[in-house]
């Protein structure tokens, strides 16, 4: 799938940035692991604190204490400080809960809000994977819906 993104963000003329928490990462490599990429990728965040979501991203602190930082409200307020702060095409960001610890019943282990802005909109998806997946692969298929979820919203326009 990563090679389908790339091939429509070189044929779109398009740049994408990231910022990432949960996958800590894993998707800007992922978006660099092809060739080319210099040509799409512009500038990428880990904000895995909320101290950086907020400073960098500029997530409101009132979103971090109410809705918290795995929330479709973080995960959307992300994509739009990711866009205000790179001037990128395609803002992509994810939020969740890889672990095997840190999870609660509201908001379980396994949990993420991958969201993106494109043409103005954000898009918010809520992914949910059994919580018993270890760790790495956890990061490894939220960055990999990731990289599907901007996949369908770029073919689709």
């Amino acid at each position: 799938m990563i090679k389908k993104l790339a091939k429509l963000l070189l044929e779109k003329k398009l740049v994408i940035s990231t910022a990432e928490s949960c996958t800590g990462g894993l998707l800007s490599s992922m978006l660099t692991d092809v060739s080319g990429s210099s040509e799409y990728v512009k500038l990428n965040f880990v904000t895995y604190a909320n101290e950086a979501k907020h400073k960098i991203l500029n997530v409101s602190l009132k979103t971090l204490e109410n809705q918290g930082a795995v929330s479709e409200e973080c995960a959307h307020e992300m994509a739009e400080g990711l866009f205000n702060k790179t001037g990128c095409d395609i803002a992509l960001c994810t939020t969740g809960i890889a672990g095997p610890t840190g999870g609660t019943k509201e908001k379980p282990v396994g949990l993420c809000y991958i969201s993106c802005r494109y043409q103005g909109i954000i898009h918010v998806k809520k992914v949910l994977l059994n919580p018993d997946i270890e760790r790495t692969e956890m990061k490894k298929l939220f960055a990999e819906h990731a990289i599907e979820f901007a996949y369908n919203i770029l073919s689709s326009n």
